[in-house]
């Protein structure tokens, strides 16, 4: 045994814990939430880079990799961070093809939001060879 003096986690004031959330059970309990926008005197555009998106193929069961850009300009509403995170994390377990991808985060985000505008694109990993983007657009009435 070497010389050292061994020293305690409570002498040194040092907390360890095993415990976490259930990433799993967040992810699958998770809904989209909004917050009231507070710059209403002007138009303003919020983009999000989702660089870690998966997703499974319907017809294979092979994983889809792709980047989400979503840019989108808020009227009476915005997007809590947190609750898009777990929402996009939902994908990571469904079959979907790429181009319901776009669409349904689409959907999902102007049913909540009732934005001026927003933009989803799927900038989606090459996978036999092909590379697809797929570009979902919402423009208000």
């Amino acid at each position: 045994m070497s010389g050292k003096k061994k020293t305690s986690a409570k002498k040194n004031n040092i907390t360890l814990s095993t415990l976490r959330p259930d990433g799993a059970r967040m992810i699958r309990e998770a809904k989209l939430m909004r917050f009231a926008n507070r710059t209403t005197v002007r138009r303003y555009q919020v983009e999000f880079t989702c660089p870690e998106f998966t997703c499974v193929c319907p017809a294979s069961g092979f994983p889809d990799f792709a980047t989400l850009f979503i840019k989108y300009t808020p009227k009476d509403w915005c997007v809590e961070l947190k609750s898009l995170k777990l929402y996009i994390n939902q994908f990571r377990d469904r079959g979907i093809f790429h181009e319901d991808v776009a669409n349904v985060v689409l959907d999902d985000l102007v049913k909540l939001l009732d934005p001026w505008e927003m933009e989803v694109v799927g900038d989606f990993s090459v996978r036999g060879n092909i590379k697809t983007v797929v570009r979902a657009k919402h423009v208000r009435e």
